[in-house]
């Protein structure tokens, strides 16, 4: 999406692209064009390690600025963990009116089940979660463990190490092993839930498979999933209410992937900040940390997947 005509707009903007280069957030944040600035984590304030430079006083500046600020993310975990974990990388918590993650949304769905296609789901579930990174809790969902697609009413996909015991243990399970799962599933028309959409994220500067790798691979087979969180549009519409933001107008997301925070804010019709040193770094050519990448180039990728951001900027700096 570009950035609207009607009002002045920083950034230098090239004339053969639809969105504007940024050095930094600070033009946005002064001129006070948004209320509510939704922000991905992994790749936009931290790395999963170390929170990338500039960010920690970023991120105070802005709320200095009014920010009403919500971390938007596809993560498996709570959004409390996800408090947890910005505050313990040196993130001042407080400055943020909440969180609300994938996972998060996954777990009230499930809990609820005031969706009509979460209410016709069973209890029964082969779970799909992390091993080293830790296994995610299916406390309080009133969810039965298997291992086997026969005694399985869905699958639910919360990572890509393991699959969950019905001791609550979790067996450490490569992905060619959990793929076979997926195909003998798929045979047998179990839907699955996906609780991170995301394929891959940024962890201390190296790619990681994500839950979202499982869930194409399960459509690919002709299986029914169902996406929680980015590139869906509710995520959005949870993060504005949580701003008490009522217009997708007055809200900006920052995020460094092209199909799942900028396509989604595409589909939320807010406007959108691509930071291109994420998940994209590679595929830019891009070589240190706050390298600006071609323009031309990011107008491509972008094409290719269907995506418009409003503004282009290296790294979330002032």
């Amino acid at each position: 999406m570009a950035a609207s005509p009607l009002r002045p707009v920083p950034g230098k903007l090239d004339p053969s692209q639809s969105f504007r280069c940024l050095d930094g957030i600070r033009s946005l944040a002064e001129k006070g064009h948004f209320k509510a600035w939704f922000l991905d984590q992994f790749g936009v304030l931290h790395d999963g390690k170390r929170p990338y430079p500039g960010a920690v006083s970023t991120l105070e500046k802005l709320a200095g600025n009014g920010a009403r600020m919500v971390i938007i993310s596809n993560s498996s975990r709570r959004a409390s963990t996800t408090m947890e974990k910005v505050n313990s990388l040196g993130f001042d918590a407080s400055l943020f009116v909440g969180a609300i993650t994938s996972g998060e949304l996954t777990h009230q769905f499930l809990r609820r089940r005031d969706d009509p296609w979460f209410s016709s789901l069973g209890r029964s579930c082969i779970h799909m979660t992390w091993g080293d990174r830790g296994a995610i809790s299916l406390e309080g969902l009133g969810l039965e463990v298997v291992n086997n697609s026969d005694d399985a009413d869905f699958i639910l996909a919360h990572g890509t190490e393991a699959i969950g015991l019905p001791s609550g243990d979790a067996l450490p399970m490569d992905l060619p092993d959990l793929e076979r799962i997926l195909e003998d599933s798929a045979k047998k028309g179990i839907p699955m839930v996906v609780a991170n959409p995301d394929y891959v994220t940024v962890e201390a500067r190296a790619l990681r498979v994500m839950p979202g790798t499982l869930g194409a691979k399960y459509e690919k087979l002709g299986g029914e999933v169902r996406w929680m969180g980015k590139p869906d549009k509710l995520i959005y519409e949870t993060a504005m209410a949580m701003a008490g933001v009522g217009a997708a107008g007055d809200c900006i997301a920052v995020g460094d992937s092209l199909h799942h925070d900028i396509k989604g804010a595409n589909a939320a019709g807010m406007e959108s900040v691509f930071v291109t040193g994420g998940i994209h770094a590679d595929e830019l050519g891009l070589k240190d940390f706050g390298e600006a990448a071609d323009p031309t180039e990011v107008d491509a990728l972008a094409c290719r997947f269907n995506a418009r951001p409003s503004f282009v900027l290296p790294s979330f700096t002032w």
